[in-house]
């Protein structure tokens, strides 16, 4: 496993950092939350490499499951400019 971490390192890292720069480019919103939902699975999976099973477990939970609720629940209830209700 370790010597083949040279390898799975930078791609894992690559493809955290494609994740979120799709987070902050995005057009849309839920594309955004998805994104970033996507690095921080990603992100505990390198937690995991590790060989720190608890921080990978926090990130994964909070970073991709909590936060992301919290920020779909806030969209959806926002109005965007264009919506006229009431």
């Amino acid at each position: 496993m370790v010597d083949s971490l040279w390898i799975i390192h930078p791609a894992a890292m690559g493809a955290v950092l494609i994740s979120l720069v799709c987070a902050a480019m995005a057009r849309d919103l839920l594309y955004s939350i998805i994104c970033l939902a996507t690095g921080s699975v990603l992100l505990g999976g390198i937690f995991f490499l590790y060989s720190s099973p608890f921080a990978g477990v926090v990130e994964i939970s909070v970073g991709a499951g909590l936060v992301t609720a919290l920020l779909a629940t806030g969209i959806s209830l926002t109005r965007r400019d264009g919506d006229e209700t009431g």
